[in-house]
Formats: C-alpha cells, structure tokens, sequence
C-alpha cells in the first residue's frame, strides 16, 4: 500500500535473521532500506521454529498513536523481496493498534474503509453516471411531445436533483476516502470529482435562477444550462471509467507481481512486514 511505513525481516544467504525499514512511495517499491517518517532507533529479528519476530523501538508523535497496521509474508528471491500474496488470508491481515493504550484490533479500520470505497463507488455511479445522464434524456426528448409539457421539466429536475443530492454524499465519502488515505492520490478522478461538483452546483443556482421563456437573458441561461449540462454529463461518464480504470491496473499490477515459489539457495521467506502510517 502506497504510503506505508514497514518494517521488514528476512533470513538472508547467511541464514541470519535480518531486519530493515522501508517506506513504500510506489506500486512497484524497490524494497531497500530507507528512513520512515518517525525515528527507529533500534531494529533486530530473530528467526526460530519456523516463526519471524521482529523487535523495534519506535519514536512516534502524537498522530500516530492510534494507527492502522497489516502483516505480510512474502518470498525472497536472489536476494530481492517479492510481494506478498493480495488474496485469501493476506487481504484479511490488518488491525488497528493504540501505542498509547496498547490496545490493539482486527481489521475494521481496512474493512471500514473497504466499505466507504465501495459505497463512494455505488453513489457516484447511481447519481453522476446513471440520474444524471437521465434527467437530460428525458428533457431532451420527452418536450418533443407538447402532450408531456410541463410533466418532462418535472421529471428532469426530479432526476438531476436526486442526482445533485447522492452525488454530494458520494463525493463527501471521497473527500473522507483521501483525508484517510495519506500517501495515495488519484489526481485525474480527484480533480474530474472536485469539478463535477462544482458544475453540479452551478446547476442547482441556475435552476433556481431560471428565468421565464420570454425574458430577454433567456437566450445566455439556455446556453450556459446546456453548456454545464453536458460538460456534467461527459465528465460524469469519464470519471466513472477513471475510478474502474485505477482498481482494474491496481489489481492487474498486484496479480502480476505475485512471486514464485522457490525455496532453494538464497531463495526464501520474507516474513513480519508489519506496515504503519495511516491515522485511524
């Protein structure tokens, strides 16, 4: 995960155990050591029946007293470490833990934001991708019929503003996404949604700014509605296709990058990376 702080151990060509840190700024991390965002003093392992301990001193400041953590275990191949495995149990090992307290638990904070992923996906696809492009549908072609005026303005409104509603809660569980996720960005979905926002709202003011058919600034508000309009509608569909795009490659890179089974040599495990640094 982009944005943790590990500590890794392995038995090296030597067979002793030995222990470094590591912060992974990348999908693809070179794995070599360097200094994490707080100060690890002293760092050892110890390698016996068939289980890695890690031992540290850790110097951490008042934001990351309570904070989330996950457990991996991995290969070692030609001296390099592999990654770990992103299926069965390896997606389940993760927790919380208060250096404070010293209370620890399992891994509702990844499952909490598992889920706020989802239901940000779930909302934003309903609202921007589904009510919106509907509403203007329905405007675009339901006053076509004079049989149907003033019914299709109802219905366009109902749709876009139902849109405008989940969109915002949608777009809120985004912002909280980020602000939870220190370390991952997605600019091009982040800055389509900051935008789609803002354009949603312009819309919301126009409605209610809306002026009679007969009024003479009728001409520039029909322009500038239908301008935002579908500038919503296309950047909806865009965004939508940036968000399945980012967990389609995530997921690809993860798949390919999944180690072999060797065992032989300098070949081996990498065991207890137990990674830090999001804020629970």
């Amino acid at each position: 995960m982009v944005g943790t702080q590990a500590l890794i151990a392995f038995v090296n060509s030597s067979g002793v155990a030995q222990a470094f840190t590591t912060s992974i700024d990348s999908l693809g991390p070179s794995m070599q050591q360097t200094d994490l965002s707080f100060p690890v003093p002293s760092l050892s392992a110890t390698f016996e029946n068939n289980e890695m301990t890690i031992f540290a001193v850790l110097r951490i400041s008042k934001n990351l007293l309570s904070t989330s953590q996950v457990w991996q275990e991995g290969r070692v191949s030609n001296g390099q470490i592999q990654p770990h495995s992103t299926t069965g149990a390896s997606v389940q090992s993760a927790g919380s833990i208060n250096f404070f307290t010293g209370q620890s638990g399992g891994g509702s904070s990844a499952g909490s934001r598992t889920r706020r992923r989802n239901v940000h996906g779930v909302l934003n696809t309903v609202s921007w991708g589904i009510l919106m492009p509907l509403g203007a549908i329905t405007a675009r072609y339901m006053k076509l019929f004079k049989s149907a005026d003033p019914e299709w303005l109802c219905l366009q409104v109902a749709c876009q503003s139902s849109a405008y509603v989940i969109g915002v809660y949608g777009w809120a569980t985004g912002i909280k996404l980020g602000s939870d996720s220190p370390g991952i960005t997605h600019d091009p979905h982040r800055t389509i949604g900051i935008i789609l926002f803002c354009f949603g709202t312009l819309q919301v003011f126009a409605l209610l700014l809306r002026p009679n058919k007969d009024y003479k600034y009728r001409l520039y508000w029909n322009i500038f509605h239908h301008l935002i309009g579908y500038s919503v509608i296309i950047l909806s569909i865009v965004n939508i296709f940036e968000a399945f795009t980012w967990y389609v490659v995530i997921r690809r890179k993860k798949t390919n990058k999944l180690p072999a089974h060797t065992m032989n040599g300098a070949n081996g495990h990498a065991y207890g990376a137990t990674a830090m640094g999001q804020r629970v």
